[in-house]
């Protein structure tokens, strides 16, 4: 909203210093302040709220060292992050950029989903919370939705880059203005380790005729549906200990601001050869906004917690990424980007997997962590909760630092 107030002031009055909010980087640096400054302050204001309201955790007994303490922890701390995140998109970002529509209806969808989960819990004192075939419905209507929109959005467009052919190769000038093509509506996405780094999902029906490629959303969209269940439940497992969900999804969403705001520049997407989108730059402001929010929010959720995300920020958060990496074309970088999640998951269905095939082949279920997902595997080996999620951030920062690295592998 101060976008269209200081433009209309710029445009009309000429109003000194009002130009800067035409830049993206002046304006991503004041949602991240902003939104530091909501969940710090208002966040203390909510813990309140929530702690008057007895939205206390209950706590399962798991057999882990100091468990106990955390019981009556407020809980529902997600509402702090959607809070914090979406106020300085609202003040900052252009609210009719198809991308930012898509990131504040997808922060709205999983919060929602994760605000009803945690409210039956709490105020209906229904353990089992919202049935997770409920959820999966949520995360595959959001999925249809992205994915929709993403294929069928007249806005939502790649531009290639003019080259020049020299001895049947292609070569760019140095110091040559840089030309594209027509904005195209397109499936390309980044995929490392290939020649451009670039993939087309039009190729998984290209073998079936060209007419086929006007289908081929019915393979893209079960892809996106995929995407984002895998990526939420990846968060909403890893918000185990304090600290640990929120700072390592507070290093992937740097890495993705850092993605989006070279995908959506002219000169850094050609300097870095990285695909250029149209109109992602402005996703940058709600990435920052989004950090700022974690970062927050991490000022009451480090150890020892003075409030837990519950489902209401762990969903939003895990859908917030993934439909991030998806809007600027990195989504095939998750696996490597997203690690700790991955490992999260993988280690639950790994555990579960094997404790059904052993209970089954030898009348007794056997374990190959002591507990899962991992985090408590090394709770319960005697590491404290503080020296796991540290360790888990520095693996997170490798893991970021190498997806970075892995754009110039081809």
């Amino acid at each position: 909203m101060l976008y269209y107030l200081f433009e209309f002031l710029e445009k009309n009055y000429q109003m000194p210093g009002a130009s800067l909010f035409g830049f993206i980087t002046f304006r991503a640096a004041l949602a991240v302040i902003t939104s530091l400054i909501i969940a710090t302050f208002f966040g203390k204001k909510i813990i309140r709220i929530l702690q008057r309201k007895q939205m206390g955790e209950q706590i399962r007994d798991l057999g882990l060292e100091g468990q106990n303490e955390k019981a009556g922890t407020p809980t529902m701390g997600g509402l702090i992050i959607i809070l914090a995140t979406l106020v300085p998109v609202l003040l900052f970002a252009r609210l009719e950029n198809i991308y930012v529509i898509m990131l504040i209806v997808t922060t709205l969808w999983m919060g929602a989903i994760g605000f009803l989960d945690d409210y039956l819990k709490k105020f209906k004192k229904d353990k089992a919370g919202l049935p997770g075939k409920f959820k999966v419905i949520g995360q595959v209507g959001l999925g249809i939705f992205v994915g929709a929109v993403m294929f069928f959005h007249p806005d939502v467009t790649i531009k290639r880059e003019k080259v020049n052919p020299v001895n049947s190769q292609e070569a760019i000038t140095q110091n040559s203005p840089i030309e594209f093509y027509n904005a195209e509506r397109s499936l390309q996405t980044t995929i490392p380790f290939v020649k451009e780094n670039e993939f087309n999902y039009e190729s998984l029906v290209g073998w079936m005729g060209d007419t086929a490629k006007d289908y081929v959303w019915l393979v893209f969209i079960p892809i996106v549906i995929f995407i984002i269940t895998a990526v939420s439940n990846g968060a909403n497992l890893t918000d185990g200990i304090d600290g640990l969900a929120a700072g390592t999804s507070a290093i992937i969403a740097v890495t993705l601001a850092l993605f989006a705001w070279v995908s959506g520049n002219v000169v850094f997407s050609d300097y870095l050869n990285v695909m250029y989108i149209p109109n992602t730059g402005e996703v940058t402001i709600f990435i920052t906004a989004f950090v700022g929010a974690l970062i927050g929010f991490l000022w009451y959720n480090a150890y020892p917690a003075q409030v837990f995300m519950g489902d209401t920020g762990s969903l939003t958060i895990g859908g917030i990424i993934a439909v991030l990496a998806i809007i600027i074309r990195k989504e095939l970088l998750i696996p490597l980007l997203c690690g700790v999640f991955l490992m999260e998951n993988i280690s639950v269905v790994m555990q579960v997997g094997w404790f059904k095939y052993t209970r089954k082949r030898f009348g007794e279920g056997r374990r190959i962590f002591r507990m899962s997902p991992l985090h408590h595997h090394y709770q319960v080996k005697g590491f404290h909760e503080s020296k796991i999620v540290t360790r888990f951030w520095i693996v997170g920062i490798f893991l970021a630092i190498l997806t970075i690295v892995t754009l110039k592998i081809r």
